[in-house]
């Protein structure tokens, strides 16, 4: 397994973004002013994305992991592999997140904690309402961790 900083082209890949924020203007407010890195292991397999937003805080804008290997720690090993590479350069690693029972258990056990909620994020930014697990998605929950 091995974790890559990707420099240039990063909408090569779109498709693995897209499971994460399946609308791409709302992808390309962050892509570019974002660090991305993909996790490599016979094949990309996952994806992610952080920003610095300031103020210590590094935020996790998009994470995914190609469907057919979910499940196998490819996710957990970009969140250690963020943790220790950024680790003493930020004080916080935060994560917005639909409150579904898809996401928030996997950041719960990556060591997050709920901070906050930014009501109706979903219905106010997205151009169509956003489904997981059967349930619209409305507020975007926060979920921070100290690094």
């Amino acid at each position: 397994m091995n974790i890559r900083k990707v420099e240039t082209n990063k909408k090569q890949y779109l498709t693995l973004l897209l499971l994460a924020d399946e609308q791409e203007n709302m992808v390309d407010r962050y892509l570019e002013r974002g660090t991305m890195y993909v996790l490599e292991d016979n094949g990309v397999k996952a994806e992610c994305v952080v920003t610095d937003e300031g103020d210590g805080v590094l935020e996790l804008k998009n994470i995914a992991v190609e469907p057919e290997f979910q499940g196998r720690g490819y996710g957990k090993a970009l969140v250690d592999f963020l943790i220790q590479t950024y680790g003493g350069q930020y004080h916080v690693l935060q994560v917005g997140t639909g409150d579904s029972p898809l996401t928030v258990p996997f950041y719960e056990a990556c060591g997050f904690q709920r901070h906050h909620l930014v009501k109706n994020f979903f219905t106010n930014h997205y151009d169509h309402p956003i489904y997981e697990s059967g349930v619209q998605l409305v507020d975007m929950l926060y979920l921070q961790r100290k690094l």
